[in-house]
């Protein structure tokens, strides 16, 4: 497939706030990837949304290092630094970072700066919200309400009208031969009790597959990190109308995905990824979830869908009875309230009845705004 360039450290389209920035005012941000590729996705999008020039820290991690981040330390025990980006003066107004591990580093580098470092977690913390200045979060974290905390719908994403614009017309002329209407199929895979496996692979193939050869179309597959190649092969085997497939792969500049979101019709997206989700309703295009089964907790309490073993998912599963909450997480949460906002369906049922835009992004950088212009000037 043609490549895909690499996106630009520094932001694009920023979303407008209403308060010009000078350079006087324009702080200094640090981004701290995440280690999983849903929070790497999510503290880039804000970091290039609030429209400052921000450096990248990428951080390599130890794997018998726990005791910093369970017991809401503050320090670099956690990290090697001689695999790390240089954490060093000048230090930042502001850190953007997500998980577990990075919540030490985060405070180690504020102490630097004499506690001035205004810190934005994104996801669910691991310490308490009173240690953070802003935690973006989402409704399957069960956060308790809190001054510090911002409630949203949905997860912050790439898909900005710029970067679909972009992506579209570059990849226009390698999907020209598919015949319209196109459907974008897009995977994931395990998370908590569901199981993406062979018998969901199939139940969704079939249902895809007909939802195309019911309206002359085709289909546009993309996987993920997360789906496994035994799902991949039951896709490659079971749909014979016309498709694109592509196979994810790490670091890889052909990956397809925004120019699959610009292009297609409408949208399939299992519904285990609740990124995967937010991006595909900021295309405003018809959504449908493709649910999976799951132990304990089905994604739609009406229908039972198939369930592929998986031991961790019965682990899950008890541990979401049983367990405290703060060590689990309830994605129906998000399905429900997008469900009620009409903004998606389950796969086979009528199409959605709104696609209205997300405002998350931007209740987000209006509250990152004014924590900073607030900081800076104290």
């Amino acid at each position: 497939m043609p490549a895909q360039k690499s996106l630009p450290m520094r932001p694009v389209e920023p979303v407008q706030s209403g308060q010009a920035d000078t350079a006087d005012s324009t702080p200094s941000v640090w981004v701290v990837t995440g280690y999983r590729a849903g929070e790497r996705n999510q503290v880039l999008a804000l970091g290039e949304a609030l429209g400052w020039p921000f450096e990248l820290k990428e951080l390599a991690y130890r794997r018998s290092e726990f005791r910093t981040s369970l017991f809401r330390g503050s320090d670099l025990r956690g990290i090697r630094l001689d695999k790390s980006s240089p954490l060093a003066p000048p230090w930042p107004d502001l850190l953007i970072s997500a998980g577990m591990r990075n919540e030490p580093v985060c405070r180690w580098i504020r102490a630097q700066q004499g506690g001035r470092t205004r810190i934005v977690h994104i996801g669910r913390p691991w310490s308490d919200a009173d240690r953070f200045d802003l935690v973006v979060t989402t409704p399957q974290y069960r956060l308790p309400q809190h001054p510090n905390v911002l409630q949203n719908t949905l997860t912050l994403h790439r898909a900005t009208p710029a970067r679909l614009a972009q992506e579209g017309a570059r990849w226009q002329a390698h999907f020209a031969s598919l015949p319209g209407p196109r459907t974008a199929v897009i995977l994931g895979g395990n998370s908590g009790p569901y199981t993406l496996g062979v018998k969901n692979a199939r139940a969704i193939a079939s249902q895809v597959e007909a939802h195309a050869r019911q309206r002359g179309g085709s289909l546009m597959i993309s996987t993920s990190a997360r789906t496994s190649s035994a799902v991949i092969d039951v896709f490659e085997r079971e749909i014979t109308v016309p498709h694109v497939l592509y196979r994810w792969r790490p670091n890889d500049v052909e990956n397809p995905y925004f120019g699959i979101l610009a292009l297609c019709d409408d949208l399939v997206v299992t519904a285990d990824s609740i990124s995967m989700l937010s991006e595909a309703c900021a295309t405003g295009k018809p959504v449908w979830m493709a649910p999976l089964g799951g132990y304990g907790y089905p994604m739609r309490e009406y229908r039972s869908e198939p369930v592929d073993f998986r031991l961790s998912a019965l682990t899950y599963s008890g541990l979401m009875r049983w367990g405290p909450r703060r060590l689990s997480r309830d994605i129906r949460l998000v399905h429900q309230r997008l469900l009620e906002q009409g903004r998606v369906a389950w796969l086979g049922e009528p199409a959605a009845s709104s696609t209205a835009q997300s405002d998350d992004m931007t209740r987000a950088v209006e509250r990152v705004r004014a924590l900073l212009f607030q900081g800076i000037s104290d």
